[in-house]
């Protein structure tokens, strides 16, 4: 069991980490524990942070499996949570999302004019980043550990979760590890 000197010794660290890091990973961190929230709840382990001016104005995570629905992608959930926006300020946000977003969730990129999205990983998936990049939205992928591994946990737990939502839609993607 740790006691309260590991535990300062471990919050002394993180502060330490997450002071030197760049803005980009630092909310990436913040997506990171989305995902693993929708894991802990048994659902798809990706997580999302919208933030406009250095600010994060909402968070998701994947919900598909808990809700039972379609479409609630971690994306789809953190613009979802941002409440109906200005058309500027769709045009100040930056999405972060662990894994690279699929067609729907670029598609609603473009849609609301969200000019930057930040991926943790593209290696583990692929989604429609050419799309993203043909309709001028900066995208930048960090290709983080800590995004992918929180996905692997996934499969490694339970990985026919996983196949079973790919096949809903047909999906040929494959995952990568």
């Amino acid at each position: 069991m740790k006691g309260i000197r590991d535990f300062s010794q471990d919050l002394f660290n993180y502060l330490l980490v997450v002071n030197f890091m760049d803005k980009d990973s630092r909310f990436m961190f913040e997506a990171i524990k989305e995902a693993e929230k929708s894991l802990d709840e048994g659902g798809i382990p990706i997580g999302a942070v919208l933030v406009s001016n250095d600010k994060i104005i909402s968070k998701g995570h994947n919900r598909m499996v808990q809700e039972d629905s379609p479409i609630l992608h971690a994306e789809m959930d953190a613009i979802n949570n941002a409440g109906r926006l200005s058309s500027k300020e769709y045009e100040s946000l930056t999405l972060y999302t662990t894994l690279s977003p699929c067609p729907m969730c670029s598609g609603a990129v473009v849609l609301y004019n969200i000019p930057r999205v930040v991926i943790g990983d593209n290696i583990t998936l692929m989604g429609a980043e050419s799309f993203l990049l043909d309709n001028n939205v900066d995208v930048k992928v960090l290709n983080l550990k800590e995004a992918s591994d929180v996905f692997n946990k996934l499969l490694d737990k339970d990985p026919n979760l996983w196949k079973r939502e790919l096949d809903r839609v047909e999906n040929s993607t494959d995952v990568k590890r």
